[in-house]
């Protein structure tokens, strides 16, 4: 789905390995204009998993394009067709859209132009989902990553979490920061590879006043939302994360300067 979203550069780092080549199983999908990947480290044949989830994948962006005329979200915009009429997918997606509109106080919003919108939304959404139908095939140790933006699930050995790197949005390469976790979903929102295509909701202009956000959670659908509100509130988004038990922020000025909420590691 080739559609303006929030972009992340997050980026999973290589984790030391101790279990056998065989019991790890990586795939790389390009899907929705970006790329997933998908990093197993349960043992076994996770063949026919994956290509569910991918195929799964493909069908979230028949439904959610606003590039693909037949898409069920075009219709929604050109009035073709009711919500009614279309897929059950788009009412869940709007309805998360609506709740995560209310968690931050608008700063995060599926509308665009008079339009509904839920692009912002949508690839963090397939990703955690795509988590979560990896884990009912049985695959309890696992990364999705779309775009940047990662789910992760268990651990990727015994004993060891799951390590993320958090990219300089100034330098293109560098890690800024390390967040380590178990089932951990980390998000970023900036203007590094996409420039200032992060509308304000309440002005309908481009936010200019921070180079990144990146939040961490639990889930990666809404921490997506909350990256991007985020990016859009700036600074006074840290006593706003502080307040949101489990989730974590780190804010990077246009200057290079950092800011952490209370609870970001280290």
């Amino acid at each position: 789905m080739t559609v303006p979203m929030t972009v992340s550069m997050t980026v999973p780092m290589t984790v030391p390995m101790t279990v056998p080549p065989s019991a790890r199983t990586v795939r790389v999908e390009p899907c929705m204009g970006t790329v997933f990947s998908f990093d197993i480290r349960d043992p076994g044949d996770w063949t026919g998993a994956v290509a569910d989830v991918v195929a799964w994948l493909h069908r979230v962006d028949r439904i959610f394009s606003t590039y693909r005329p037949d898409s069920d979200v075009s219709r929604l915009q050109r009035r073709e067709i009711r919500l009614a009429d279309a897929d059950l997918l788009v009412a869940e997606v709007l309805d998360r859209c609506a709740d995560l509109e209310i968690a931050t106080g608008g700063h995060f919003s599926a509308r665009r132009d008079g339009r509904i919108d839920p692009t912002g939304l949508v690839k963090g959404w397939a990703v955690e989902a795509a988590s979560r139908r990896l884990r009912a095939h049985g695959a309890a140790d696992h990364a999705v990553n779309g775009g940047g933006d990662v789910q992760l699930a268990g651990e990727p050995e015994p004993g060891r979490e799951w390590t993320v790197g958090v990219a300089d949005p100034h330098r293109p390469g560098r890690i800024l920061a390390t967040v380590r976790g178990r089932d951990l979903a980390v998000a970023t929102s900036g203007t590094a590879e996409r420039g200032a295509h992060v509308l304000d909701p309440f002005t309908g202009r481009p936010v200019t006043h921070l180079a990144s956000a990146t939040v961490t959670g639990p889930d990666l659908s809404t921490v997506d939302a909350y990256a991007t509100a985020a990016f859009v509130l700036g600074r006074s988004a840290l006593p706003w994360v502080d307040g949101l038990p489990g989730y974590a922020a780190l804010l990077v000025d246009l200057d290079g300067r950092q800011h952490a909420s209370a609870a970001w590691p280290g």
